[in-house]
């Protein structure tokens, strides 16, 4: 497979690309972001891009791909429903629908998230966002696959780029063995995302939502 990540810097990204690496069914992973991901590999490539919401001068670069992975994304925390929907649903759907036009009928796994609102009517605006970007990718001429993980375990050295979560996850790591036989459909890990995207990228899966649960079935296969 030859497959396209977004957001591969970012904490979900991350376990996402070392999935890709560690693969041998993906023969390359081509990066696009903004900055560096200081990974070094055979099948990987970068391309630096800085304006996240056209594509137009790299869409030669962006042809022949089997699947992307999404994973571009950004906490609501402080964040007006503006700036967080530029990034949330400006920029993927930027992403999604050159794609479409480019490799229709592509495989498309976009990171959402536990809760998301696609009745895109909620009170929650990070829900409310997420939900209209859920839709709008629906309706592209693309196999769009929807992961809405709940709580995500960093592993393999992976790091959040939000203090706040990353002491969170501090607190919490001596306690993720209890959580996760406590809370089996809400926790998962960013080895297991990565592990499912890369299952659903390659054979797709009974389902076009999958939450905590069904990530984690995509994982182990």
């Amino acid at each position: 497979m030859k497959i396209l990540i977004f957001g591969a810097t970012g904490m979900v990204g991350q376990g996402v690309l070392r999935e890709c690496l560690r693969d041998p069914r993906v023969k390359m992973a081509v990066v696009i972001g903004r900055t560096h991901t200081d990974k070094t590999d055979p099948k990987l490539r970068e391309i630096l891009h800085e304006d996240m919401g056209n594509y137009a001068e790299i869409e030669p670069e962006l042809t022949g791909f089997d699947a992307c992975l999404f994973c571009l994304g950004v906490s609501s925390s402080g964040m007006s429903e503006a700036d967080y929907a530029r990034i949330t649903f400006t920029w993927t759907m930027a992403a999604a629908e050159t794609l479409s036009r480019l490799n229709p009928g592509m495989t498309f796994v976009y990171v959402s998230g536990a809760g998301t609102d696609d009745s895109e009517r909620g009170r929650v605006m990070w829900a409310r966002v997420k939900g209209r970007t859920e839709n709008a990718l629906r309706r592209l001429p693309l196999s769009v696959y929807l992961f809405r993980p709940g709580f995500i375990e960093p592993m393999d050295g992976i790091k959040s780029k939000t203090p706040s979560y990353r002491i969170l996850y501090a607190i919490l790591r001596p306690l993720m063995p209890l959580l996760r036989w406590a809370m089996p459909g809400q926790v998962t890990s960013t080895r297991e995302v990565g592990r499912a995207m890369v299952a659903v990228a390659r054979h797709g899966y009974r389902k076009r939502t999958l939450e905590t649960r069904d990530i984690r079935d995509a994982a182990s296969h």
